[in-house]
């Protein structure tokens, strides 16, 4: 399948919400970790695939603000993979050029998280080749929030004019402000919601749902994900006919 795509449609930056680990664990009448430790599979058959296809910048929704909610074994459990699968994939980034970035409020991780993390993203900061994006510990309206209190203190210290605040100073203020924003979102176990992932940056992106939990998900999958993409008319508010 990979052949029949059109190589020069070939989306810049793809977002991922890795959902349905926990389900697919419980179908194989296991904890919900055991589909976390499978999923790690499914990472890096999308890195790989992404990185092959040319893709630029690939975001993963690996944590949510939200998820710190879950059952307090579960939440150390993945912590715990988090720091594995970072030490253990970054010879991989580099032997591959990839470049780590994350995004959210890192400074909630445990201190072996986030020293694990930041180290991996400083020993990759000179890859010049796809760029993968770990959302760890994010919410859209927090990552928003965040970007309006930034704006406002520039307001007050008069460093900023009302007038001046435009969409362009808005996204210069979040966190993805030297990233493109998505062009497909893929989500993967059949949920058809984002989430609170990329509130602001997913306002024209494409997106893609299937039924395939994340722990199944393969580089087929994606390239079945960019081919559908590739289908649609992406008309930014204009007509077919002005696109054309």
């Amino acid at each position: 399948m990979k052949e029949s795509l059109d190589k020069t449609k070939i989306p810049q930056h793809i977002a991922v919400i890795m959902d349905g680990n926990g389900r697919w664990a419980q179908q194989k009448g296991a904890m919900r970790i055991f589909g976390h430790k499978n999923a790690v599979t499914a990472v890096r058959e999308c890195v790989e695939g992404c990185a092959e296809l040319g893709v630029k910048f690939l975001t993963l929704y690996a944590f949510s603000t939200e998820n710190w909610a879950r059952p307090k074994d579960e939440v150390d459990a993945l912590m715990e993979l988090l720091v594995e699968t970072i030490a253990k994939e970054v010879p991989t980034m580099m032997k591959n050029n990839i470049r780590l970035l994350s995004i959210g409020d890192v400074n909630t991780l445990p201190r072996k998280a986030h020293n694990k993390l930041k180290e991996a993203i400083e020993l990759t900061k000179a890859n010049s080749g796809m760029t993968v994006v770990l959302a760890i510990s994010y919410s859209g309206r927090w990552e928003i929030r965040e970007a309006v209190q930034s704006i406002v203190e520039k307001v007050v210290n008069k460093e900023l004019k009302i007038e001046e605040i435009t969409q362009e100073v808005i996204a210069a203020n979040l966190n993805t402000k030297n990233i493109p924003d998505p062009e497909l979102l893929i989500r993967t176990s059949g949920e058809l919601r984002i989430s609170n992932f990329l509130l602001w940056q997913l306002a024209y992106t494409e997106l893609y749902f299937t039924e395939v939990l994340w722990p199944d998900f393969r580089k087929e999958h994606l390239v079945q994900a960019i081919s559908d993409y590739q289908k649609r008319e992406r008309r930014f508010g204009l007509t077919g006919a002005q696109v054309k």
